[in-house]
């Protein structure tokens, strides 16, 4: 058996019950160990970790540089969450689109806010290549 490797990512919330119900009804999380203080969440088979905190926590005022996510590698995948997020009515901090049309690095995207104003940004890309390859790019993101 082959062993797979895990991304493991820690954010902030104010209420652990709160990011619970977000991070589980809401995005479709499944939750794993929980304590007063802490929460984890497996992420399409991703490890984040959900830490109390008592320092005020406030929105960014763009979606760069800090935000966190997943590349489906199935563009169905991609679909179904973005219903799910519809349908749950999660705020979205940016809309689905279409990012470098007709080119190597096209991908699809769209961007969620928890209720604690951590950013998720959920991506599909025509060409997987484009996910680590095509160095000889360099557009990134929406700023280029």
């Amino acid at each position: 058996m082959q062993q797979q490797t895990i991304f493991h990512l820690a954010f902030p919330v104010t209420n652990i019950a709160k990011a619970k119900t977000y991070y589980v009804d809401g995005l479709g999380c499944i939750p794993g160990r929980e304590s007063r203080h802490a929460l984890i969440l497996n992420l399409h088979g991703h490890q984040i970790v959900a830490h109390l905190t008592k320092e005020p926590l406030s929105p960014q005022r763009n979606i760069y540089p800090r935000h966190f996510g997943i590349v489906f590698t199935l563009e169905q995948d991609w679909e179904n969450l973005l219903v799910r997020a519809k349908k749950q009515e999660l705020l979205f901090r940016e809309e689905p689109k279409d990012r470098f049309l007709e080119s190597p690095l096209e991908h699809r995207t769209f961007f969620l806010e928890d209720p604690f104003y951590n950013l998720m940004e959920f991506k599909y890309y025509r060409h997987p290549e484009a996910i680590f390859a095509s160095a000889q790019f360099t557009q990134v993101g929406d700023r280029d």
